[in-house]
């Protein structure tokens, strides 16, 4: 059955005196789920199970992001953490700290049969 995306949420979220990507990977993701509430499965009868969650993760330094902590973050579905290039380091030369700051796309699949959902004039 052909997976359909049916919510799209970003995020953004930071470490300012740590330089942890991490951390900052999984506010970002914490920021996404706070501004989304997913009513359908209940309003739909579908079951959580079935969805599929694929989160994207920008950083300046992916290689030091704990996909598996950011998967963790997620309280729903099957989730699939992607870490890439982006976000922002943010120098301060007069503390020599680097503020991280990560980006996050979250976005979710259900299964979904063509035709299954149509949209319909109010009466």
């Amino acid at each position: 059955m052909p997976e359909r995306r049916l919510i799209l949420e970003m995020g953004s979220g930071n470490d300012l005196y740590g330089e942890d990507y991490t951390k900052a990977a999984c506010r970002a993701v914490q920021d996404a789920l706070h501004h989304s509430s997913i009513v359908l499965f209940k309003s739909l009868g579908y079951d959580h199970r079935e969805m599929r969650v694929q989160v994207t993760i920008g950083v300046q330094k992916p290689e030091r992001v704990d996909a598996e902590a950011v998967t963790a973050e997620l309280p729903r579905g099957r989730a699939e953490v992607n870490v890439v290039h982006g976000g922002l380091d943010v120098h301060d030369p007069d503390n020599a700290t680097t503020h991280v700051i990560a980006t996050a796309a979250i976005a979710a699949f259900l299964p979904i049969e063509d035709g299954e959902w149509r949209l319909r004039k109010a009466p």
